[in-house]
């Protein structure tokens, strides 16, 4: 029977794991309450969920693609996109095996990596014979999850498999959708009411219709702090240059109806975008690689090898300062974060080359993070300090891209409560 749940008041990026137990049939009701509630669900099965349900009935129920291993879209980092994309997971039936693994933190499948790359609430919904709920192992793993914070839907005591009955019975697709709508409402989402605007990806100069100046920014660090920012109850705009495959389909499938996407290509054309709507907004966060430089005259056809003597000249101007800008115009309550990627040998270079730049540049924060050798760009982490207006080293940041969005967040909160008093 279908239980209608009430939204939420945004889209949800739901994960469902379903593991191996006959419960696994009333998950697809779950699944199937949180599409019609507007939801965008992504389910992952185990192998032993699949000996239950059928591939293509995930797929239909969810209008996703169906995840099942790690290596599926290696190349967009499937297993870590998951997680760090969703509101709130789920694990509907949590089998006792499933629950061992999770309080030890091991993670040999997409379901056990997901959970681990992620910072969203987790919902599990425990089925098994009572003598396994019972178990001392099963006790202790389950007392261990509501630690961390993990919600623990049921079991409900009633007829199990064959003969049995007692607790250890799933609980009923209404219950788990109802704890999982619950769980994101609890989340706090401490950026509500603001506006954000950041820049994403590396702008690209046209040398003629088919070269161009351009940077190795992945723009994965942008789409980071958008992702992140609308998790948080924000509402986000993004001035988009170039971003990779990986993060443009991340912010492209995010879903979120509260991200506005500006693409932009040039220098000029991402400096223009922001003076438009960097009056209203409440944050600013410009972690794009926006190019310092563009070529003075763009050829209108392509130039060609013959002619050029062995050698093209290009001369280069210099492009807008954006946050040279900002910080020069400042706005009553605004926040601007800068960011300063630099080729430091060590981390007193980096915070030297940093406190040049917010000398010049006054933003309210800096986030200076070294690059090249393997560092930053197009990586799925991140290592960073963060600078006050003052020059003040006031946190080291480190982690994926997604937490370290998350960290300069938390110190964009404070300075918005040190301005309050």
């Amino acid at each position: 029977m279908s239980t209608e749940q009430p939204g939420t008041g945004r889209t949800l990026n739901v994960v469902v794991g379903v593991t191996g137990g006959i419960a696994a049939y009333k998950t697809i009701q779950v699944v199937r309450d949180l599409v019609l509630a507007g939801h965008s669900v992504h389910v992952i099965a185990t192998d032993a969920a699949l000996r239950f349900v059928g591939a293509p009935t995930w797929e239909a129920i969810s209008r996703n693609p169906l995840n099942t291993s790690i290596f599926d879209d290696v190349s967009s980092v499937r297993h870590v996109a998951l997680g760090q994309q969703a509101d709130v997971i789920v694990i509907a039936p949590a089998t006792a095996n499933t629950i061992a693994k999770l309080a030890a933190g091991i993670a040999d499948d997409l379901l056990g990596t997901t959970v681990l790359a992620s910072r969203a609430p987790l919902v599990i919904a425990p089925a098994m014979h009572t003598e396994m709920w019972q178990h001392p192992a099963t006790v202790a793993n389950i007392q261990t999850l509501r630690a961390r914070g993990v919600t623990i839907v049921g079991p409900e005591t009633g007829r199990l498999t064959g003969p049995d009955v007692g607790p250890g019975r799933v609980s009923e697709p209404g219950a788990i959708v109802a704890a999982v709508v619950a769980a994101t409402e609890a989340t706090a989402h401490d950026l509500a009411g603001l506006r954000v605007l950041i820049t994403a990806g590396g702008t690209r100069e046209p040398i003629d219709p088919v070269r161009y100046v351009a940077n190795h920014s992945s723009g994965k660090q942008g789409v980071a702090f958008a992702l992140a920012a609308a998790a948080r109850g924000a509402d986000v705009t993004v001035i988009a240059a170039h971003l990779d495959e990986g993060p443009a389909a991340a912010l492209a499938g995010a879903g979120l109806d509260t991200v506005e996407i500006v693409r932009v290509s040039t220098a000029a054309e991402l400096a223009a975008a922001v003076e438009e709507r960097a009056e209203t907004a409440s944050v600013v966060i410009m972690a794009a690689a926006v190019a310092d430089f563009t070529p003075e005259v763009t050829a209108d056809r392509k130039i060609k090898k013959t002619g050029q003597g062995g050698r093209l000249e290009l001369v280069l101007l210099r492009t807008r300062d954006v946050l040279g800008e900002l910080v020069a115009h400042p706005v009553a309550g605004r926040v601007v974060v800068g960011f300063a990627a630099e080729t430091a040998e060590d981390r007193a270079e980096l915070i030297a080359l940093a406190r040049e730049k917010i000398s010049r540049k006054p933003a309210d924060l800096l986030v200076a993070n070294p690059v090249g050798g393997g560092r930053g760009f197009g990586t799925d982490g991140n290592d960073a300090v963060v600078l006050a207006s003052s020059g003040e080293v006031i946190a080291e940041v480190s982690g994926s891209k997604r937490e370290v969005a998350d960290a300069v967040l938390d110190l964009v909160l404070d300075v918005i409560a040190d301005r309050q008093g």
